[in-house]
């Protein structure tokens, strides 16, 4: 029984831990009008609290690095006084597909996470 139950549990963790899905990406949402350097230091701060680098590329644009052990996902944060996107550049062991544009399902997770943390930061 406790073989049968180890076998179980090891195959559910296999099978789980390799779970892809569409490639989450936020499209132009919109927030309360503000400034572009309010935009800039909330997406700022949202990343690195979260464990992202982030770094300006230039108005209007940041691009963020969330390295996790060897997976590795880069994106891009296109700005503007009122809205906000967070597209997917490229990645390294999250199992990306361009044929069907799905990822490993964590990477979507993380993409949530750091839209969940701009509107905080926009809301403080």
């Amino acid at each position: 029984f406790l073989k049968t139950g180890l076998f179980l549990a090891i195959t559910m963790l296999l099978f789980t831990g390799c779970r892809t899905a569409p490639v989450y990406n936020v499209s132009h949402k919109a927030v309360s009008p503000t400034s572009y350097s309010r935009m800039q230091s909330a997406i700022l701060r949202a990343g690195n609290s979260l464990g992202w680098q982030m770094s300006r590329v230039r108005k209007g644009l940041i691009r963020g690095k969330l390295a996790l052990r060897t997976h590795v996902a880069i994106v891009n944060i296109f700005y503007s006084g009122s809205n906000y996107s967070i597209k997917y550049v490229k990645s390294t062991n999250l199992k990306y597909n361009p044929q069907n544009g799905t990822i490993h399902s964590n990477y979507n997770g993380w993409i949530k996470n750091l839209e969940t943390a701009i509107d905080a930061q926009l809301m403080r």
